[in-house]
């Protein structure tokens, strides 16, 4: 039997998690060290993964299956695309350097009623949401991926709820007030888009008798399998309804400004970057494989939708004072184009949302841990109480100012290649959308820029003044994130030979091809 190197990389961090929250409690810095050893070994495993797995091999690789629930053909089956491998890589990436932001956001207060922030429960936790969204994207049996689907929910409400930014001028007792809103309001919300995939996922293992992806996607290819049109729609939508709610698709997205702007910095990085990746994948895994005429059926109203999330959340993020708010209005933005470019039903589209899912996941690491790192010397997220940051803390301020260019997506940052592929693809096939779409990379602009000239620029605020520069432990953090930016954004190549073969497979199941350029086909 060959090595389980897709349950190792998931079990890892798993393992980490009891490890850490099993650190007496005295021993704080142990556990942080912890923390960090094992999600540096998750990376390693997670980089062995992607030397391993061949662009041109088979569409599923370091398959593992195993019987779980024999009696509801219910089995243990792993695997990943080039597209799963990506994300995979992408969360392991990004986790050491969360936890080295999130070094002191679980300390002991010294003062108010909460004197004890559990530290080992907060790297605990972070573990385990990477646990379980490697297995999301590992996992290939439908009932597997909706376990993990919905239990990531739990540790990301009480990390939320439990360990909420300290930049608040309201007084303890509301701070803890909202972040327990922001909490429930994020539980429910995807409890209630997980509720309605259940109903689905009961109703597909009606349909197909098994639970097994690959085995219902060949059915159904082969015509082995034949669904009602009706069946096929309603449970489409179920599925759909609840990865779009993770996503978070307008107008299921209310929950994420709240969460962001009531987490820390490094679990607002945690929430979109990294989690709610896992709802736009599984649009492209189970959506459209398990689901292609349906797909069809519904693209043109998701691509209204997902116009709505770029114009929408461009617009918001305009008007915010809160700098951790106009983040999640601005991601909502790029969510909006990633969908997009997934039910474009082009190459160019769909490769351009892998590859956006990955660059994003970047620049938006990049911005909010930025923003954390100088919303903490602050003590406030109020954009109105900085000015002339840029003259007593240069670095900081420049590492700003990337992470905003790459959030509007600036040519030789990674997010303009990735932006530009899902327009041109959406443009090929839907050109009224497309265009509609691009006042989208205006507002960008508008709102990055605003924000850097009001924060950065002017005159020094006095309680800026003394403000210091970045120290060692946080240029640690930001300055191999950023090399990663420039690199993807000039040679790209890396990351579309991954996921191009298995975005050309996925529009095989959809039975869609490239439109012919008008030129040629006068020809």
């Amino acid at each position: 039997m060959s090595f389980p190197l897709l349950t190792a990389t998931a079990a890892l961090p798993a393992i980490g998690a009891i490890a850490t929250a099993a650190v007496p409690a005295a021993k704080r810095t142990a556990a942080k060290w912890l923390a960090l050893l094992f999600s540096l070994a998750t990376l390693a495993l997670a980089v062995t993964v992607l030397v391993r797995f061949d662009p041109d091999g088979d569409r599923y690789q370091l398959t593992e299956s195993h019987s779980w629930i024999a009696d509801f053909g219910v089995r243990y089956e792993l695997g990943v695309d080039g597209i799963g491998v990506a994300l995979i890589a992408l969360t392991a990436l990004l986790m050491p350097f969360i936890v080295l932001a999130g070094w002191h956001e679980a300390d002991p207060l010294e003062t108010g009623s909460r004197r004890w922030r559990p530290t080992q429960g907060f790297f605990a936790l972070i573990l385990a949401v990477e646990a379980m969204v490697i297995i999301s994207f590992a996992a290939t049996d439908v009932f597997l991926f909706y376990i993990f689907f919905e239990a990531m929910l739990i540790p990301m409400y009480f990390l939320i709820g439990g360990f909420g930014d300290r930049a608040h001028k309201d007084g303890e007792e509301k701070a803890a007030t909202q972040r327990s809103y922001a909490a429930v309001k994020f539980l429910l919300y995807n409890l209630a888009g997980g509720l309605i995939m259940l109903a689905a996922v009961i109703g597909l293992y009606v349909v197909a008798g098994n639970f097994s992806l690959t085995e219902i996607a060949q059915a159904r290819a082969n015509g082995e399998l034949e669904m009602a049109t009706s069946t096929e729609r309603w449970l489409f939508l179920g599925f759909f309804f609840a990865f779009a709610v993770k996503a978070p698709l307008w107008p299921l997205h209310t929950w994420l400004p709240n969460a962001m702007q009531e987490s820390t910095a490094p679990v607002a990085v945690l929430i979109t970057a990294v989690v709610d990746k896992v709802g736009t994948f599984a649009m492209l895994r189970f959506c459209l494989q398990l689901f292609p005429e349906a797909s069809k059926w519904a693209t043109p109203v998701i691509l209204v939708l997902a116009v709505i999330s770029i114009i929408y959340g461009a617009l918001l993020a305009v008007g915010q004072r809160d700098i951790k708010r106009l983040i999640a209005y601005a991601s909502i933005s790029h969510f909006g184009f990633i969908v997009m470019g997934i039910f474009a039903m082009t190459s160019q589209g769909q490769s351009g949302a892998t590859l956006y899912m990955v660059n994003h996941g970047i620049s938006t690491a990049v911005l909010m841990l930025i923003a954390g790192f100088l919303i903490s010397r602050r003590g406030s997220r109020l954009i109105a109480d900085f000015g002339g940051v840029q003259k007593v803390a240069p670095v900081l301020a420049g590492t700003f100012l990337i992470g905003g260019l790459a959030t509007l997506s600036l040519p030789g940052l990674a997010p303009f290649v990735s932006e530009f592929l899902v327009l041109v693809g959406t443009f090929t096939r839907y050109p009224v959308i497309g265009i509609i779409a691009t006042f989208g990379i205006v507002l960008a602009a508008l709102y990055t820029l605003v924000l850097y000239q009001r924060t950065m620029t002017g005159p020094v605020k006095p309680e800026v003044a003394t403000m210091p520069d970045l120290r060692v432990r946080e240029i640690a953090v930001v300055a191999p994130l950023v090399v990663l930016l420039v690199f993807l954004g000039v040679y790209p190549k890396p990351v579309t030979d991954i996921v191009n073969p298995a975005v050309k497979q996925t529009l095989s199941d959809v039975q869609k091809k490239d439109p012919q350029p008008e030129v040629e086909a006068a020809k």
